[in-house]
């Protein structure tokens, strides 16, 4: 472990001797043998130093001791300011905190589950921004359908690229072995609004994405003309008929020989 780099402003020198009195704090909150070495030590200003030392406890490695001293205006004793175990240059740390909305995954939310969504969530709007062409002005201020918000652009383009991207989009094994897209099978039920054209509802209980939304693009084993698409179909060869050549039969000797109309029975 390196040296800790003392700073261009000048230490107190009865703080900066005190290593022993900084050791004595640092054992007195550590367990025996955890003190190690002295590193170095800081100046933190008038009168103020911070004594570093290593730690040797195995659950700590790459931490250090600091041990800040200060002395009075005026006053020859030197006293402990402040005791604690500080990381150090690889140290072993834990995993930086990551807030709980941005923690979890598709699927997370159980049974019984409540998710908020935060006033300042960038993918709703307020619900008298969908006034485009394809809503129904009037239904929106009507009392008791309106909604408070509604998806905004930036909702709307996060979804299509997630949908886009995953299991619902034409890059998954399922769409490449699909006779047909799904913006051409009949089960396709697009949806409304903006996202008509590249997206909709696929309806066919037999298909592995039923009541899902899917991509235009993608596409499944269960195309509703799957029996009419020629790689699903393909042409039955012709029986080859040989008319040019003949196998010959044996003759039975046994068989009697046809009798002619002017020979009589015998």
């Amino acid at each position: 472990m390196s040296r800790t780099r003392i700073r261009s402003s000048a230490a107190d020198q009865a703080c900066a001797a005190a290593v022993d009195l900084a050791r004595l704090g640092a054992e007195e909150i550590a367990r025996p043998g955890e003190v190690g070495e002295h590193l170095g030590f800081d100046s933190e200003g008038d009168r103020v130093v911070t004594h570093y030392f290593a730690c040797l406890d195995r659950a700590y490695q790459g931490w250090r001791w600091a041990i800040t001293v200060a002395r009075a205006s005026r006053a020859r004793n030197v006293t402990i300011s402040e005791t604690v175990l500080l990381p150090g240059s690889g140290a072993l740390l834990a995993p930086t905190w990551v807030p709980w909305n941005q923690r979890l995954r598709p699927g997370d939310l159980g049974v019984g589950d409540l998710l908020p969504a935060e006033a300042d969530d960038d993918r709703l709007a307020p619900g008298f921004t969908e006034t485009d062409d394809d809503t129904d002005h009037q239904m929106i201020f009507e009392y008791g359908l309106g909604r408070a918000r509604v998806l905004s652009a930036i909702g709307r383009d996060l979804a299509v690229q997630r949908w886009h991207n995953g299991d619902p989009g034409p890059d998954t094994p399922l769409a490449a072995a699909a006779p047909a897209q799904c913006s051409t099978c009949g089960f396709y039920w697009p949806l409304a609004g903006a996202l008509r054209l590249g997206f909709g509802v696929c309806a066919n209980e037999y298909a592995p994405d039923d009541g899902r939304v899917v991509a235009a693009d993608h596409g499944c084993g269960a195309h509703s003309e799957a029996t009419t698409v020629p790689s699903m179909t393909p042409d039955q060869a012709q029986p080859i008929l040989d008319d040019l050549g003949y196998d010959p039969m044996p003759a039975d000797e046994n068989a009697e020989a046809p009798k002619t109309p002017d020979e009589p029975d015998a």
